[in-house]
């Protein structure tokens, strides 16, 4: 019995980005957001304590503090609306909060330069610094309202 028990392995993924309050609601229909349709891969909204970016153009605040550990990503990708905590995985695993940035196809961390590909879907890094993908937020549309939250 010991013999089994120790075979046992816990296989539970557990992100190196610490879990933080994420609830974003993007409402479509409304101001800068009318424009963010999910027929244009690349396009982008990054939410940050202090407001949010849209396509790299600073927008008025959001209205939310729970925005994820570094910010959250709503990216059009070939898979539609997908969302990110924008908090580097391989930062986070040395003790430290370093946000990643948008560059065309990629999230870019601003201090190890690792790179992850959210125009996949799938934000795997490119560099090899870290295995680890960015932390994956869900998201759930209704009408043309978007709501992030944590998976």
């Amino acid at each position: 019995m010991a013999l089994i028990l120790a075979s046992c392995e816990d296989t539970t993924f557990r992100s190196s980005v610490p879990t933080y309050p994420v609830n974003v609601v993007i409402n479509m229909d409304l101001g800068s957001f009318v424009h963010f349709q999910n027929q244009v891969q690349g396009e982008h909204i990054d939410v940050l304590p202090d407001g949010f970016y849209y396509n790299d153009e600073w927008v008025l605040p959001l209205g939310t503090n729970a925005c994820g550990y570094g910010g959250v990503l709503v990216y059009v990708s070939v898979n539609g609306y997908d969302a990110y905590d924008l908090a580097c995985p391989y930062c986070a695993s040395k003790g430290h909060c370093s946000t990643c940035i948008i560059d065309g196809m990629f999230a870019k961390c601003t201090e190890c330069g690792e790179e992850y590909d959210v125009a996949s879907g799938t934000a795997a890094p490119q560099n090899g610094l870290i295995r680890e993908t960015l932390r994956r937020l869900k998201v759930i549309r209704s009408g043309n309202t978007l709501t992030i939250t944590h998976l």
